[in-house]
């Protein structure tokens, strides 16, 4: 009996396509988040000699004129400690752990920062003082 046997087909896959996909979805995402301001709004910053970073996630700005900020969106003081807890809830981030960044503009009255910091610490929130670097010596 002669019987024939079946050639088997390998299937085969080149990842040449998706290599390429995923490199240029790399370069994309790149250069995206270069063009990503954590500050939209132009404060000039008191300077510190301080060089740690913080995650620009949740921001509270204040300008010298007093007008508060929550990422960028004017917002009334009174209605910033529910305007923080609304912003927290819609991220899906515990209130706990959340930390802000507050970024206050030189000149700007300190009875406004201690109002921020003061509702941050009423939903113990951590805080960061945003500042610019300042230029040290021998560095």
């Amino acid at each position: 009996m002669g019987l024939k046997r079946r050639q088997r087909v390998e299937p085969e896959f080149s990842l040449a396509a998706m290599i390429d996909v995923i490199f240029l979805l790399l370069m994309f995402f790149m250069l995206t988040s270069k063009f990503v301001t954590p500050n939209a709004l132009n404060l000039s910053l008191p300077s510190s000699s301080s060089t740690s970073m913080a995650s620009p996630a949740l921001a509270v700005s204040i300008d010298a004129s007093g007008k508060f900020y929550l990422d960028a969106k004017p917002i009334a003081e009174a209605a910033l400690e529910n305007g923080l807890k609304a912003k927290i809830k819609s991220m899906g981030k515990d209130i706990k752990t959340t930390t802000i960044t507050v970024v206050a503009e030189k000149g700007t009255p300190i009875e406004n920062v201690v109002t921020v910091l003061d509702v941050a610490n009423r939903l113990q929130l951590k805080t960061i003082l945003a500042t610019d670097p300042k230029a040290i010596p021998g560095k």
